[in-house]
């Protein structure tokens, strides 16, 4: 259930424990902002030496302080914090925001104290944020816990960074955001990203929730609590890089990275994934404007080629088109532009725009509403007449005029056919591109940061709805982890298999060759990777020539045991790789991609939460760059992706089911035009 943080942000009244006069000490800083509403809710000031703080009488102790107090702010050396802990519940605290460092983050004893001091406040019904973090502020109950001011407006930030905030806070302005809520999360001891991001989810004054996280503890409850928000999430998070699973025994586990595993989570989420606070502050903007698109088709409107070139290969390098437009809404623009003027897409008014500005609204007009557009980017000089101040030999006056009739009637226009528009201006902050944007419309001065912003306004309408598949109760831990037992456990939860039989010695081999027909396919077992050690032989025709080849590769080899198979009709087939890989945050991750020989070499491979669900996992392998085989070329036959699609989710099913197994693949999955089959498994446990 989702935890009750009502005192934590709306208290009835707040003690600052370690408040100073001196500048130098955090207790200071915060003492001062609590002040700066001193008639919302009572504060108190402690100080163990007493006397005044900021010219007001201080508390020896809070218990000295007379009366109960609802949220406590400690800002004290870190031995006497646990003391300060107690005072506060002894004082009817609900909720404790602990400034004080040195815990986790110092080692084992620093963890073993914070651990009994979060136990402590949780025994007591309270709630507990940091230790080791830089306090709270919500603008919209005047509650002002941190040490720097934060401009009212509707986001709201959860961050492991408190230098990141004041960046976020510079490079918001401009766009005209601000924020809800900060919460500064410190070592997360108590209160979790995930209780924060669910209570900003019920927040009336939240329209977006931004999370700079290093650590996510419980990665997947932060998943399924952003998908379940009903607002935008945006995250940016450090450490995406390193590889999960340096001595990986799989290729999935090879494959698999940090960065791969939290973008899946967020595709899987329905979050804005972002590397920069630069683009968080783009995608944050773009999704305050309201309008989103389930179509990539954006039409590039400029007033300059130059900038209709790079406009629309930014564009496609986000992942948008730029189709060439249609002969009626050519048409159209003709009827309203001159015949200087380009209508293909890019669409150029060609010096059109000094003649008479109207003709940018009139351009948009028209983008906005033609059935083949379903975004619109305007990019040049828009903004610069406004800029002139009356220059440009005297008719810039009525030009700057001009502009700004011609902003309102894109702002009018966007009204009537309510769809992304995005603006980049050589003059953002010219009078013209302001009426744009405190009617909504982002501008950016980077054609780049327009496109982005695009793309966070574009929703993946064949992707669903999002969300993260609850993990299934976990099974009997498998105890044979060798190949046969791994092909035991799949084949009982469905996943089709050719007929095989595990031998030791001649007299099984050739009992195997009664039991089904040839030809036939020979592994050596408990091998690492049985193809490198040339422990795997193809297209056996009979029985002798699978007498031949045990011979062989036993002496050669001298493995305990070997399989016996049906070889596989590999004509016209696909070879798939799927795997499941146990992440220490987020759970099983499951890779689909091109298997086989190509696995490695390729690294065409798709991610996402595990288990994956049969429509999702036909999305992850129409989203390979490889797909194009799946659909079949060159007069081979389209193979059968909802087959396959079914068996990914009996595997992942599977894997998520059993804790116990780090690594689980299939490899290959051969795909048919008539079916599948797994053609090979191997399971590492952990």
């Amino acid at each position: 259930m989702a935890r009750d943080l009502t005192a934590l942000f709306d208290p009835a009244s707040v003690a600052v424990i370690g408040a100073s006069d001196d500048p130098a000490k955090y207790g200071h800083a915060v003492a001062a902002q609590a002040l700066r509403a001193p008639d919302r809710r009572p504060v108190h000031l402690v100080n163990r030496r007493g006397g005044t703080v900021l010219g007001r009488p201080a508390a020896t102790s809070l218990t000295a302080v007379g009366e109960p107090v609802d949220l406590a702010v400690i800002s004290v050396p870190a031995g006497g914090f646990e003391a300060a802990v107690e005072d506060a519940l002894s004082c009817g605290a609900r909720a404790i925001v602990a400034i004080t460092a040195g815990f986790a983050e110092t080692g084992a004893t620093g963890l073993a104290r914070q651990r009994a001091v979060a136990e402590r406040v949780r025994s007591a019904g309270a709630v507990l944020v940091g230790p080791n973090c830089l306090g709270i502020a919500d603008n919209t109950t005047e509650l002002y816990l941190a040490s720097d001011t934060f401009t009212p407006g509707g986001v709201a930030l959860l961050s492991q960074s408190g230098n990141l905030a004041l960046e976020l806070q510079l490079r918001f302005a401009p766009h005209g955001l601000g924020f809800s809520r900060f919460v500064s999360l410190g070592n997360q001891s108590d209160v979790t990203l995930v209780d924060l991001v669910e209570d900003c989810a019920r927040h009336e004054g939240t329209s977006a929730i931004a999370v700079y996280a290093e650590d996510f503890g419980d990665g997947r409850a932060f998943a399924r609590a952003a998908a379940a928000a009903g607002k935008p999430v945006v995250l940016l998070t450090a450490g995406r890089g390193s590889a999960s699973a340096r001595s990986a025994q799989s290729h999935t586990g090879a494959l698999t990275t940090s960065a791969d595993v939290v973008a899946a989570a967020c595709r899987d989420a329905g979050v804005e994934l972002v590397a920069t606070p630069r683009e968080m502050t783009v995608v944050l903007a773009a999704l305050r404007s309201g309008a989103r698109s389930t179509g990539r088709r954006t039409a590039v409107f400029t007033d300059g080629g130059g900038h209709g070139v790079i406009a629309a290969d930014a564009a496609e390098s986000a992942g948008l088109e730029v189709p060439e437009l249609g002969e009626k809404a050519q048409s159209r623009l003709r009827s309203v532009l001159w015949e200087q003027s380009a209508v293909g897409n890019p669409v150029d008014l060609a010096g059109m725009g000094e003649q008479d500005p109207r003709s940018y609204a009139e351009a948009v007009g028209s983008l906005l509403a033609a059935d083949e557009v379903d975004a619109v980017l305007m990019t040049g000089y828009f903004g610069g007449y406004s800029a002139s101040d009356g220059g440009l030999g005297g008719g810039g006056m009525a030009l700057s005029e001009g502009e700004a009739r011609a902003a309102r009637d894109i702002v009018l226009r966007r009204t009537e056919h309510p769809k992304p528009l995005v603006v980049q201006s050589m003059y953002p902050q010219a009078p013209s591109c302001r009426i744009l944007a405190e009617a909504g419309v982002p501008v950016f001065s980077a054609t780049e940061d327009a496109a982005r912003a695009l793309t966070a306004l574009t929703v993946d309408g064949a992707a669903g709805l999002p969300g993260v598949a609850a993990l299934p109760a976990p099974a009997a831990p498998l105890e044979d982890a060798g190949y046969h037992g791994v092909r035991a456990l799949l084949e009982a939860a469905g996943v089709p298999f050719p007929a095989a039989r595990e031998i030791t010695e001649e007299a099984g081999l050739l009992a195997a060759t009664e039991e089904f027909s040839g030809p036939y396919v020979l592994k050596a077992l408990h091998l690492l990777h049985k193809s490198d050690a040339g422990g795997v032989a193809l297209r056996l025709p009979d029985r002798a020539a699978l007498l031949a080849a045990y011979r062989e590769m036993h002496a050669r080899l001298g493995a305990p045991s070997y399989s016996v198979e049906a070889m596989a009709d590999l004509s016209d087939g696909v070879e798939l790789i799927v795997g499941v890989n146990q992440d220490p945050r987020f759970g099983p991750v499951a890779m689909v991609g091109l298997g086989g020989l190509f696995t490695e070499t390729l690294h065409d491979v798709a991610f996402s939460l595990a288990p994956v669900p049969a429509g999702r996992a036909g999305r992850l392998m129409r989203g390979l760059r490889t797909a194009g085989l799946l659909a079949g070329v060159r007069g081979r036959p389209a193979v059968d992706v909802t087959a396959a699609a079914e068996v990914i989710a009996l595997i992942t099913e599977v894997a998520a089911a059993h804790p116990e197994i780090a690594e689980l693949e299939i490899n290959p999955l051969l795909v048919r035009p008539d079916g599948v089959l797994a053609l090979d498994a191997r399971a590492v446990l952990g």
